[in-house]
């Protein structure tokens, strides 16, 4: 509660929070429309391959172009402008720099500008969220031995559910179960970018003149996203995976201390202490009342009757036994709230929301019948969505992650629904994501844990 207040003395100091943004995309532009007002940032530079691009979104969200125009990183740094670039590594290594952004959506990009910020002393607000489900527990670890921050966004999904997981912790109430709202159907997973705009109501006509992505809203509607996201809250929070996979139960903010409890108790999740993310459409395709599509949740018990009386007395919605309700937030704002994980690493020296294990995965499951030869186009596209499996489920198959199924030529037929596994595909074994990720296994997996031991 005290950002604002610690903001405005590095501003009245003379002392901004000297903040680097790698990707001008959406998300990167959200942020630039708040950062520009708050007191205490300074954006030093933006890279984009497409420096036009940077430029455009800077002018789009209000930037004058006088506080945009340094022509060197130096420049930027003595004057308090912007410094537009293409070379992102170039912006990690600029003096004065504290905070870095990665906003890219690219996992070998995430992974690489998170090992450049550890060497040049930087903190990271990985927006990646690709990156942090393909290697996430390496990066965070990596971070801290450096005594840098490496966080999750705020604004995002994730780590709005880590807040809230953690609050409930904090409150010394037993996490039951946690999550987010999507629309989801079961015949979603085969969508494709062909088939994508129908299911969201939207003429493809319409969607180009938006600017939107098919294959990235394809990733939202087939499920990938979905259980990318919750891989990072998995390995954030210490919550589990089901072992099926997320089963995307309906169900609306009334509803949900009811409904996600374990099948044992009348519920729909496998365990306690699960994540799962609900659906805002009914298996029949009607609308869930009062769905939470756009929010997260978490659901908690009462650790004693006092408790649960004072559940009843102050109104909160339960279950039928009255131990058991939710808390939740109807919405997220995206890159507007980012601003949040910038200002607690900078100048809390925390993450909101990081690693801690490496319990949740994404594996690559493949939307039809494919056949050897053909080559993987990765998340949201025609080939694969990604299936959210426990860790140790996944490394015991040599389950392919999603994040690596980019470009990749299969060695051998697969059947529609079956994941895919290693041996299916042919790596690139100079590949540096494939390294960090065999790194990441070796250093975080079942082994390791056992070894520590």
């Amino acid at each position: 509660m005290n950002l604002h207040r610690l903001l405005a003395a590095r501003a009245e100091a003379g002392r901004p929070v000297r903040v680097g943004l790698i990707g001008a995309g959406k998300f990167g532009s959200m942020f630039l429309a708040q950062a520009r007002l708050v007191p205490g940032f300074h954006i030093m530079g933006v890279a984009d391959l497409d420096p036009a691009r940077a430029r455009a979104a800077l002018a789009e969200t209000g930037w004058p172009a006088e506080r945009v125009d340094a022509p060197s990183f130096a420049a930027a740094l003595e004057s308090g402008r912007t410094h537009i670039t293409e070379d992102a590594e170039a912006l990690i290594a600029a003096d004065g720099l504290e905070v870095v952004i990665d906003a890219t959506g690219h996992p070998p990009a995430g992974i690489r500008h998170a090992r450049l910020c550890v060497r040049h002393g930087c903190h990271l607000v990985m927006v990646n969220v690709e990156a942090d489900a393909l290697v996430g527990p390496l990066l965070a670890r990596e971070a801290a031995a450096a005594g840098l921050v490496y966080s999750l966004a705020y604004g995002d999904q994730p780590a709005l559910i880590c807040e809230m997981v953690d609050w409930a912790r904090a409150c010394g109430f037993p996490v039951v179960a946690a999550g987010k709202g999507t629309k989801y159907l079961p015949e979603f997973h085969a969508s494709t970018p062909d088939t994508v705009w129908g299911y969201y109501g939207l003429t493809p006509e319409h969607a180009a003149a938006s600017g939107m992505n098919p294959q990235m809203f394809n990733s939202f509607l087939d499920g990938t996203k979905s259980a990318i996201e919750m891989a990072a809250v998995a390995n954030a929070t210490g919550l589990t995976p089901p072992p099926d996979g997320l089963a995307f139960p309906p169900v609306g903010m009334d509803d949900l201390a009811e409904v996600l409890r374990p099948a044992a108790d009348g519920g729909a999740l496998h365990h306690k202490g699960q994540v799962e993310v609900i659906s805002s459409v009914a298996r029949d395709g009607g609308p869930v009342p009062r769905d939470l599509r756009w929010g997260v949740y978490v659901v908690f018990e009462a650790p004693s009757d006092y408790t649960a009386r004072c559940f009843a007395d102050y109104g909160l919605v339960t279950d039928a036994s009255g131990r058991t309700t939710a808390m939740y937030k109807p919405y997220h704002l995206i890159g507007l709230e980012l601003g949040i994980s910038v200002a607690s690493a900078a100048l809390r020296g925390e993450a909101t929301g990081a690693a801690t294990g490496f319990r949740g995965d994404v594996a690559a499951v493949a939307k039809r019948d494919l056949a050897a030869g053909e080559t993987l186009d990765g998340e949201g596209g025609y080939t694969v969505w990604g299936r959210l499996m426990p860790a140790p489920d996944s490394i015991a198959m040599d389950a392919l992650p999603i994040g690596l199924a980019q470009g990749v030529k299969l060695t051998r037929a697969v059947a529609a629904g079956k994941v895919l596994t290693a041996a299916d595909v042919a790596l690139d074994e100079t590949d540096g994501a494939l390294r960090a990720r065999r790194q990441m296994i070796a250093a975080c997996g079942p082994a390791a844990d056992a070894a520590a031991e």
